[in-house]
């Protein structure tokens, strides 16, 4: 269900882009929107705990600037000049990315599985560019695609970070309201266009009003996905719930079909194919790597 809910993004986003809206006013409407709509629940997940908010003010700082806003600004970017499918494709590269990262930071070579899934994954890269036929894909668009892949690397690194005591749903909301702040302070200074329309959209072939699809945004595409991936990792563990989620690239392809009647071409869904094989083979030898279990010392040992 967090799946599915995130994948209504691109779909909801694109339907206001081409009614005059910029990405930085969308992701502002759609960040800024979930945070409120999460900000009881935050504040009962918190009981007053103030101390764990200074706490983690760094980590919530880092996770709302790069892994929330610049991700999907970058994103909504993307879907200007790409279809929602292809831009999210790219994004999905993000899980690669960490790999490298893990690599070079923390000295964990990849194994056999994690560098099939990592040739699996840019194999499909080229076949969603289709760099040996005649589709043409505007390159700014990639580079966007691409920048959205480091923000949600960036997501599961920090996602995975240490954070004694502060509740997911409290990190969430808080990196929601640092997000919504800083690109509302990027606009009024000028660095990223900030216009709306309040024109009627197109959305699943019926014209509705603007607010449909940026309340579907900040509702369903935000708030709600964010708490229902939290209460699904919960229950099954990040590894589990990693291989759920993969099905948010299916889920926007689905959506963006219904919503806007957008799909892939098929050397494109091909490469798709291949690139979330190369992430489940990523996610397979993660599950695959060894655990050590704790051993059990007496307290003279201890000592």
């Amino acid at each position: 269900m967090s799946a599915a809910a995130f994948g209504t993004s691109g779909a909801l986003a694109k339907s206001l882009l081409e009614s005059g809206w910029t990405p930085g006013a969308a992701v502002v409407a759609r960040i800024g929107g979930a945070a409120l709509v999460l900000a009881v629940p935050a504040l009962l997940g918190l009981r007053g705990r103030w101390h764990l908010l200074r706490r983690h003010a760094g980590v919530m700082t880092a996770y709302g600037l790069v892994a929330m806003a610049a991700c999907q600004l970058f994103y909504f970017t993307a879907v200007t000049t790409l279809s929602v499918g292809v831009a999210l494709l790219l994004e999905y590269l993000g899980p690669v990315l960490v790999v490298g990262w893990m690599w070079l930071r923390h000295g964990l070579r990849p194994r056999r599985f994690t560098l099939a899934g990592i040739v699996l994954s840019l194999a499909g890269l080229v076949l969603v560019l289709d760099v040996t036929g005649g589709l043409r894909v505007d390159p700014v668009g990639v580079l966007w695609g691409l920048g959205a892949a480091v923000g949600l690397a960036v997501y599961f690194i920090l996602s995975a970070h240490e954070t004694s005591g502060l509740p997911p749903i409290v990190m969430a909301a808080g990196g929601m309201v640092v997000a919504t702040a800083a690109l509302a302070l990027a606009g009024i200074v000028g660095l990223t266009p900030m216009s709306w329309s309040t024109a009627d959209v197109q959305l699943a072939g019926a014209t509705v009003p603007w607010f449909v699809p940026l309340g579907l945004l900040a509702v369903v595409a935000a708030a709600l996905a964010y708490a229902l991936g939290i209460a699904g990792t919960r229950r099954l563990g990040s590894t589990v719930a990693a291989f759920v989620g993969l099905s948010e690239v299916l889920f926007a392809v689905l959506f963006a079909w219904l919503l806007i009647g957008e799909l892939p071409m098929p050397v494109q869904l091909l490469g798709g194919v291949l690139i979330v094989g190369g992430v489940v083979a990523v996610r397979y030898d993660e599950l695959r790597r060894p655990r050590f279990p704790a051993v059990d010392m007496s307290a003279g040992e201890r000592a």
